[in-house]
């Protein structure tokens, strides 16, 4: 089942904007994301999504430290002002046995 993240994203229309999601808090001890995720807009086609990526290293996401492998990020572009839009992400982790996250984060153009 996906879950939704609580809280909303802020992002500025007509710019190019990166969202950085950690995921550390979903992670068991020793365990890290793994390969590329998947991100897709679930309710318009406003938005390109390119540059869906890992976290290469340790990085600060709301105050908060990610390590290496531990974040989802992405490039978002051509929203609209005063649109909200939800983003679907699936990422698989190195449990084992394996395992995939799957997410909605909410975007809010302003």
């Amino acid at each position: 089942m996906t879950k939704i993240l609580p809280g909303l994203r802020t992002v500025s229309s007509d710019a190019v904007e990166v969202v950085a999601i950690d995921e550390s808090f979903e992670l068991d001890s020793g365990e890290t994301l793994t390969g590329t995720p998947t991100v897709t807009e679930i309710d318009t086609s406003d938005l390109t999504i390119a540059n869906k990526s890992l976290n290469a290293s340790s990085m600060t996401i709301n105050g908060n430290t990610a390590a290496a492998s531990c974040a989802v990020l992405f490039r978002v572009s051509g929203q609209k002002a005063g649109k909200l839009y939800n983003i679907k992400y699936t990422v698989a982790t190195t449990s084992n046995p394996a395992r995939t996250l799957a997410w909605i984060v909410r975007i809010q153009c302003r």
